[in-house]
């Protein structure tokens, strides 16, 4: 199993596909690190070779933020925010969605809420 800075991707799929289990890194990121480092992006992610594994850490090392780094910068940016008390911040501190329509698309945050009548689900165990 190839390892990444600390995180095992998987053998079994394309590397194209095994490079976004770094946290900071989608499917696009991973087609322009594989382009710039020179790996074929189909190739199974247990037949690279350690020269190829190399490669690939150097690019991500020079040109994006991962892992320990981001998730790091990410919470301290969150942190400003409940600090300096801005919307998004109350919003963040409450672990409530900061974006988009926040009243009804939100029910995994707020625990699947349903505050009207009507939108209620009738329980198994109930008559009907």
């Amino acid at each position: 199993m190839p390892r990444i800075f600390g995180v095992t991707i998987p053998d079994d799929k394309k590397i194209l596909y095994a490079l976004p289990y770094l946290y900071g890194i989608g499917l696009s990121t991973s087609k322009l690190i594989l382009k710039s480092a020179g790996v074929d992006p189909l190739r199974p992610a247990k037949d690279l070779t350690n020269d190829e594994l190399g490669k690939i850490q150097k690019v991500i090392e020079r040109n994006y933020k991962i892992e320990g780094d981001l998730r790091k910068e990410v919470a301290t940016n969150q942190k400003h925010h409940r600090e300096l008390g801005t919307w998004k911040g109350l919003r963040l501190a409450r672990r409530l969605p900061v974006h988009g329509r926040t009243r009804t698309n939100s029910r995994t945050t707020r625990g699947n809420v349903r505050k009207t009548m009507g939108s209620g689900r009738a329980k198994a165990a109930e008559k009907t």
